[in-house]
């Protein structure tokens, strides 16, 4: 019925009665009298625009990045800057698939949420592909050599990140690959969460020197990788872990010794409430990782490590608190500090995509 035919009725029916304002009904996307643009999605025949231009150093192509010290603090800088810029591209829905027609090898050892998805997705957002290998899917289980196995996937891919349970299968995988190798965790260190931890920190503070990150836990590969990449950014870091549970004194004179050209200060204490005072943030990790074998006796030994809303009290009033994740909520942090306003432990998690695009984009442009 149009609007003419239901004007003449109302007028007819009584014309003492106002005619009601008529509103237009607009039709249903999917109803069967809607047009074939409304109902229909056409792929494949939008022209494709050209990708906006991207400049990044190359100093970075065909670099390893085994363990936090492998970039100077200038490189470090340069990859910071090229997340920053990805990230906001990523936000805005532009493309940036710099990297189309890469394949990214993923050799892991162990299970993972964040370093394989963000690597996954990063590379499909960048225009490559990403190639997952567990332990079940390489013929190293059969006695395969790792460094045969490098060789060959040199062929294949045009990089590899790994994530081993001995950081000497790493050294020798990079030893033998003619690309780069990234180390996506080890025993020993944890360089690219480091890294994306950087990048949440700077986010949250504007500049990274001069800022206190305080580690509460046990020295294990991130307190290793923190203590490293903070020192040559200029961040102070007061790792707060037990006697027996320390970092070595190996790694913390290392750590020491780079700070010396920043102005960072690196401590280690057996006091929680020493490391977070005036601290900017309050870093933890699971109290028992992958693979140790004296969970129980750990447990009990870095019981009064938990960060707790007391232990936040005593740090700047402005700290966050930083997880690397998975967490046990209730054993390393409280459920009140993990889930509270100060928490930023899913800022971390985005960042690992963001870094892991950049690293990516820097090693295989």
């Amino acid at each position: 019925m149009n609007q003419q035919q239901v004007t003449a009725n109302v007028v007819e029916s009584d014309t003492t009665v106002p005619a009601p304002e008529l509103q237009s009904v607009p039709s249903t996307p999917q109803s069967p009298h809607a047009s074939a643009m409304e109902r229909t999605m056409v792929y494949g025949a939008q022209k494709a625009g050209p990708l906006p231009a991207f400049t990044i150093s190359t100093r970075l192509r065909g670099r390893h990045v085994l363990v936090d010290t492998d970039l100077t603090p200038d490189e470090i800088h340069e990859v910071l800057d090229t997340a920053t810029r990805i990230k906001r591209m990523w936000r805005n829905g532009q493309p940036h698939a710099y990297l189309a027609g890469k394949t990214l090898g993923m050799i892991f050892q162990h299970p993972s949420t964040r370093t394989r998805v963000s690597l996954e997705a990063g590379m499909a957002q960048l225009g490559g592909q990403a190639i997952f290998l567990g332990v079940n899917d390489l013929q190293m289980k059969r006695g395969e050599t790792i460094a045969d196995t490098a060789q060959i996937l040199s062929r294949y891919v045009d990089a590899i990140v790994a994530r081993v349970a001995d950081h000497n299968d790493l050294v020798t995988l990079a030893s033998s690959a003619t690309i780069p190798v990234m180390n996506g965790l080890s025993d020993q260190c944890h360089p690219l969460q480091a890294y994306a931890d950087l990048l949440t920190l700077q986010e949250n503070f504007g500049e990274l020197k001069g800022l206190k990150l305080a580690f509460l836990g046990d020295g294990n590969n991130m307190a290793i990788s923190l203590m490293l990449s903070c020192a040559v950014m200029g961040v102070s870091v007061a790792v707060a872990a037990p006697t027996g549970y320390q970092p070595s004194e190996d790694v913390v004179n290392h750590a020491r010794w780079l700070a010396k050209a920043t102005g960072a200060i690196i401590t280690v204490t057996d006091d929680p409430a020493e490391a977070v005072k005036d601290a900017n943030a309050i870093y933890t990790d699971v109290h028992v990782s992958m693979g140790q074998l004296d969970g129980a006796a750990r447990a009990v030994a870095l019981a009064p490590y938990k960060v707790t809303a007391a232990l936040m009290a005593q740090a700047d009033d402005t700290a966050v608190f930083m997880h690397c994740l998975p967490m046990h909520r209730d054993e390393e942090v409280t459920t009140e500090v993990a889930d509270g306003t100060r928490s930023i432990i899913f800022d971390q998690a985005e960042n690992r995509l963001h870094m892991h695009k950049a690293l990516l984009l820097q090693t295989m442009c």
